[in-house]
């Protein structure tokens, strides 16, 4: 399932912007579920995964790039979408990394172009991003938010650095040819994010989210070169 969220203090243009994202992940036979907000205070109060955000720039109270900037400070990594009058508002929004932004009135196919892109980023997701599947629902996960991975009966557990912990079923050995150079397998069930990594003694790594995690004795000599050549890189 895609988790929608659309943020725009005119009902009108809310109803018009659910009615178009229904209608085209309706055509991809894909399940959505849409939530509407006419504020950007009201947004932030939520605390739901978004991976699609339409958000409008011009709002009373709280505008557009300010919401963003607080939703990027937090959790919120998903695909961000602006609604606009004008377009040189736009400029401003490399900051809270904009996917892409949409004119008012917006029509549908312009909406159409931008979600067919969009729409492809997914399948794809992108180097920086897992998607994983748990039951019906597809998630999206940046790799750098990942502090170690733990598999256990034939299930994966990510750690986040939020403190979450997204479970899924893949093997262990498929999630690794996924991940970056700067993750390693320290040990049959466990996957580390060295970005995260604090320190390490006696097999076991110390990790930023205060966890530890255990390096296999097999391991132990690889895993401290690797993590010499990661900090002579970084």
């Amino acid at each position: 399932m895609i988790r929608i969220a659309i943020c725009d203090d005119e009902k009108h243009m809310s109803d018009h912007i659910r009615a178009m994202a229904s209608d085209f992940f309706r055509k991809k036979n894909s399940e959505i579920r849409l939530r509407t907000f006419l504020s950007g205070e009201d947004l932030l109060n939520y605390d739901g995964q978004i991976d699609i955000l339409f958000l409008d720039i011009q709002m009373d109270g709280m505008d557009g790039l300010e919401t963003a900037r607080k939703l990027r400070a937090g959790k919120f990594r998903g695909f961000l979408i602006f609604i606009t009058v004008l377009k040189e508002m736009v400029f401003q929004s490399f900051e809270v990394q904009a996917y892409d932004y949409l004119v008012k009135p917006v029509d549908e196919k312009q909406f159409e172009k931008t979600m067919e892109r969009l729409f492809a980023s997914m399948q794809n997701v992108g180097e920086d991003s897992l998607l994983v599947q748990q039951g019906y629902e597809r998630r999206i996960v940046p790799k750098d938010e990942i502090v170690f991975c733990e598999v256990i009966d034939r299930k994966i557990y990510l750690n986040l650095a939020s403190g979450e912990v997204v479970d899924y079923y893949e093997r262990i050995e498929n999630l690794e040819t996924k991940l970056d150079s700067y993750f390693f397998r320290c040990h049959r069930s466990y996957l580390i994010n060295l970005k995260h990594l604090k320190g390490y003694k006696n097999g076991t790594a110390y990790m930023d989210n205060n966890k530890e995690v255990p390096v296999s004795r097999l391991r132990s000599k690889e895993f401290s070169g690797v993590v010499l050549q990661y900090m002579k890189n970084i």
